[in-house]
């Protein structure tokens, strides 16, 4: 698929917008129920809600390949996911948020590996400014006091981090090989078996004013995997790596209108080093989309 990769990138970018905004909502809510017993609920909504867009575009049968796909980034995806918002219940989003983002490195070195992509030295030089911007927020993380479970959150978020990265390439492969609304819906229903493994033993029932937050949150994640999806079926993975760095803007937003956290001087210095990062690498031109046949 041919498209402007600045349209990419700016589609890719309004994914994470919502995304992060699924985040503020699902830490709310994982603060109350947990997060496992959060995540298989907003999956429930979420098979629903992709299954009917699913079933009304009449979709073909995804072949035994894309299967594969499907089930590997959804496992992938769906652990990355528990252990994040574990994790977020028990460090700041902005913090959480910038532990992340050892991903699109990861991301990056893995996209030459795996899928063969040519990594420029625009890329690797936009993705350092970005990362230093990282180190800087850390940095003014480090000067607060942590507790143990702070510890362990962020030890969870790292891990988290390392299988997202994978995800970020499988989504490439399977952006290639199936349409938005199929990558949806067959991500939520892995989730939904991966998550149905530890339903009688871990599971809380919502309490009544839940029910339509968490649906909301289901409806968020919808929009945000066929935005990404959408993005990254005309764009390397290289090159929309980056742009995984402007979710730590809108979770130091949302930290604070949602939860009452602050931002330091630092945060905002790091924050502007990861745009400065995100410009760069959006403004260098990518060579065209391969082929679903190449990627397979």
């Amino acid at each position: 698929m041919r498209a402007n990769p600045a349209i990419a990138f700016a589609v890719a970018t309004a994914g994470i917008a919502v995304f992060a905004s699924m985040d503020a909502v699902m830490k709310a809510q994982s603060l109350l129920i947990g997060a496992y017993s959060a995540m298989l609920w907003r999956t429930v909504f979420g098979v629903a809600l992709s299954g009917a867009a699913f079933a009304v575009t009449r979709p073909r049968w995804p072949s035994r390949i894309e299967i594969k796909l499907h089930v590997a980034r959804g496992a992938a995806a769906g652990v990355s996911v528990v252990l994040f918002f574990w994790g977020l219940t028990r460090v700041p989003m902005a913090q959480g948020v910038a532990l992340t983002f050892i991903a699109p490195l990861i991301a990056l070195f893995l996209a030459a590996v795996v899928l063969r992509e040519r990594v420029g030295r625009t890329a690797v030089i936009a993705s350092l400014i970005a990362f230093a911007g990282v180190l800087v927020i850390l940095l003014g993380q480090a000067r607060a006091e942590m507790g143990p479970d702070a510890f362990r959150g962020a030890l969870a978020i790292l891990a988290a981090a390392v299988l997202y990265a994978v995800n970020l390439i499988l989504l490439r492969r399977q952006a290639l090989a199936a349409r938005p609304i199929e990558i949806a819906f067959f991500t939520n229903v892995v989730f939904l078996g991966v998550y149905a493994i530890g339903a009688p033993f871990l599971l809380v029932w919502p309490a009544p004013g839940q029910w339509p937050w968490l649906a909301f949150a289901a409806v968020l994640a919808t929009v945000s995997i066929l935005a990404l999806a959408w993005a990254y079926a005309r764009a390397e993975a290289s090159y929309l790596a980056p742009v995984e760095y402007t979710a730590f803007i809108w979770a130091s937003i949302l930290g604070w209108l949602v939860f009452g956290e602050r931002v330091q001087p630092l945060t905002v210095l790091g924050a502007a080093l990861i745009v400065i990062g995100c410009v760069i690498a959006a403004r260098r031109s990518p060579p065209p989309a391969p082929s679903v046949e190449a990627a397979m």
